[in-house]
């Protein structure tokens, strides 16, 4: 794994154990306003994106576990900034998420506090998922194809 993929990987996994140690500390059972819709809102989720698989908690802790090594060991071929940082965001969501299945004690649930009233509560680790993604979506679309150059470099 590269440096910068460690580190924001690092950063990432540490945020969102501090701030949703931070949500278990300061909330209660009422949600806290901030703006427009955004509010501070508790809640713990047993399945994956959006509440979906409930009940398969084991499962997908294992996937998750999977999927870590897997992008652990595409950080190693990452050629360029902008793949490392998208890698780092996935594996420090990643881990973020699965550090509370494994060490929290929800039951495998995942602490969620970021609520938007219009969209499923989420926590930083989901953003930082969702940001690499994307961001590896991006650099895929940029990134030049070797289609229709031959091996000398120059039009077929």
């Amino acid at each position: 794994m590269s440096g910068t993929t460690a580190l924001v990987a690092a950063g990432v996994a540490v945020t969102d154990q501090l701030t949703k140690a931070l949500a278990l500390a300061r909330l209660g059972e009422e949600p806290v306003h901030l703006f427009w819709t955004l509010r501070l809102n508790l809640s713990f989720n047993r399945g994956i994106a959006f509440s979906q698989g409930q009940g398969l908690g084991p499962l997908i802790t294992v996937a998750g576990l999977l999927l870590v090594v897997a992008l652990v060991v595409m950080s190693r071929t990452a050629r360029d900034s902008p793949t490392a940082v998208a890698l780092g965001l996935l594996i420090g969501g990643a881990c973020g998420n699965l550090g509370d299945r494994l060490f929290r004690d929800h039951g495998g649930a995942v602490v969620d506090f970021i609520d938007l009233q219009w969209w499923p509560i989420f926590n930083v680790a989901d953003m930082a998922i969702t940001m690499g993604a994307a961001l590896l979506l991006v650099v895929g679309m940029r990134q030049p194809t070797d289609a229709g150059v031959d091996a000398g470099g120059g039009p077929r």
